[in-house]
């Protein structure tokens, strides 16, 4: 497989697309009629699987006090789900470029529903683990759906469409989020998953019908995947399945270290941490032996060395555990009884996280419209700012719920920017023949991100006070402090990382 070099996206971008005056151009970039179909199709992909975990958000203490289970063991229930859609992101980008993009998302959103409609009738921890990893796989249809929109929308107007489907996810969560509190408070948890599969069908039947792919870029692929099988070692099965395992396990026993931890290091599982931890080092090691000799590569290590693409899938993972490192750190924050929270119910907990999602989906909406103006670095370095700006806040100020949700917003408005500005960056500097793989790369290091926010911030949940007269014990009121301060670090990282993107892209404009 060879590659297309595109060192800097925003200077390819302008090669790509027409400029008005120039000789045989068109005046104006119009967008059809059936690409505008096709993104709110796509979108609603995005909207309903987000609208349907955020639904569940709320009713995580539930669901602690329904299987008698640790702080830890109920992580697994988000770490679980975004491992396996980690693992699946890759090999849906392949399966994607191999046979099709309409073909596999639909396949994925099909067992997507199967996960929804297992996971309603879940009475215990594992049969519920066991469903999410079902609907894992399902999620993997997000970079499926991300890649149809690079074949649909001209280059010029692309930041339109990412940051369209970008705004999707804020809008699952918001409604997820309104809806979710109510149906858990009067139906019950199970009914969060019942809800949203008569939508999820509704969709996968409209993708059906309306969404056309260009053939001639899937067949591209196809040829291009057969042929010149370079000086590596061609796998006998289109998909790399012991990379796909190495890697798995590479994310599961670090994640399982982590969970150890949370129970306390002493003397009878220092061992058991020593281990997992060991297991995932020498598996990380056996993965990357693996994708250099297997052709095709579950995840190609090229991607890892390309200039612009490199930085930007470290601001994906530091995103990705922000996010998910915060969200279930304020349900439990609300619902832990006062003094160590604010003793509220799931309601309330909803109420404090919606001004982080109506946030995000607004600067999501406009973000493209800024990276029209400036480039997809300056915002990336904006958002970072911000981010550093609102976990400050977050550390200095969450005594009260109206103190909590404006430091949450100032947080989810830099991230949004950054996220929206860095899928902008990967669609945009990716060869749009193989937009699937490097898409794929890019969601799989983003819900690793999210895979380890939950266990983290289990880490430092761990730390626990009993309240007298109160049955159970609850995190400190220090274990919040130190989750928002390493939200803050995570902040300063994605910033240090863009100006390191800025400086890369100033260097190549010069040399081309």
């Amino acid at each position: 497989m060879r590659m297309r070099r595109i060192d800097n996206p925003e200077l390819a971008q302008n090669r790509e697309s027409p400029k008005e005056g120039s000789a045989g151009a068109e005046k104006t970039i119009t967008i059809s009629r059936r690409a505008w179909v096709t993104l709110a199709l796509l979108s609603s992909t995005l909207l309903t699987v987000f609208f349907s975990e955020t639904m569940l958000l709320p009713a995580i203490p539930e669901i602690i006090q329904d299987f008698n289970i640790t702080y830890g063991t109920a992580a697994w229930i988000f770490s679980a789900y975004l491992i396996v859609a980690a693992v699946m992101t890759p090999v849906a980008g392949r399966l994607s470029d191999l046979y099709g993009k309409k073909k596999v998302l639909l396949v994925l959103l099909t067992i997507y529903i199967a996960g929804l409609v297992s996971g309603g009738f879940a009475d215990n921890i594992s049969t519920l683990l066991v469903t999410r990893i079902i609907q894992g796989v399902g999620l993997a249809a997000v970079p499926a759906a991300f890649s149809l929109l690079r074949d649909t929308f001209p280059p010029a107007k692309l930041a339109i469409a990412v940051g369209v489907f970008g705004s999707a996810y804020s809008a699952g969560s918001v409604v997820g989020l309104l809806v979710g509190a109510s149906i858990i408070q009067n139906f019950g948890w199970h009914s969060t998953f019942l809800a949203i599969i008569p939508f999820s069908a509704v969709v996968t039947i409209m993708i059906a019908k309306f969404v056309r792919e260009d053939k001639k870029i899937h067949h591209a692929n196809s040829e291009e995947a057969t042929d010149n099988t370079s000086r590596r070692k061609r796998a006998s099965f289109p998909i790399d399945i012991k990379g796909v395992g190495a890697l798995s396990v590479t994310i599961t026993s670090f994640l399982i270290a982590l969970t150890l931890i949370q129970i306390g290091v002493n003397s009878q599982n220092i061992l058991q941490i020593a281990g997992s931890f060991v297991v995932s080092a020498i598996s990380l090691s056996i993965f990357v032996i693996l994708e250099k000799r297997i052709v095709p590569p579950f995840l190609d290590l090229r991607l890892l060395k390309h200039k612009i693409l490199l930085p930007s899938f470290i601001l994906l993972i530091a995103a990705g555990i922000t996010m998910f490192m915060i969200y279930p750190t304020i349900v439990q924050l609300v619902r832990s009884p006062i003094p160590l929270g604010f003793g509220g119910d799931s309601v309330d907990a909803a109420d404090v996280q919606l001004p982080f999602m109506i946030t995000f989906l607004v600067f999501a909406s406009i973000t493209p419209l800024i990276i029209n103006r400036i480039g997809s670095i300056k915002p990336m370095i904006i958002g970072g700012v911000i981010s550093l700006v609102g976990a400050i806040g977050l550390t200095l100020f969450h005594s009260t719920e109206s103190a909590l949700s404006t430091s949450l917003a100032i947080v989810a408005s830099g991230l949004s920017i950054t996220m929206t500005s860095t899928w902008n960056m990967v669609v945009s500097s990716s060869p749009k023949e193989f937009t699937g793989i490097s898409v794929g790369v890019g969601a799989l290091l983003l819900f690793i991100g999210m895979a380890i926010g939950p266990a983290l911030a289990g880490v430092y949940m761990a730390n626990h006070e009993t309240i007298e007269g109160i049955d159970g014990s609850y995190p400190s009121a220090g274990s919040y402090d130190l989750i928002f301060l390493t939200a803050g670090l995570l902040s300063g990282v994605t910033v240090g990382f863009a100006l390191i993107l800025r400086r890369t892209a100033k260097n190549l404009t010069h040399n081309a």
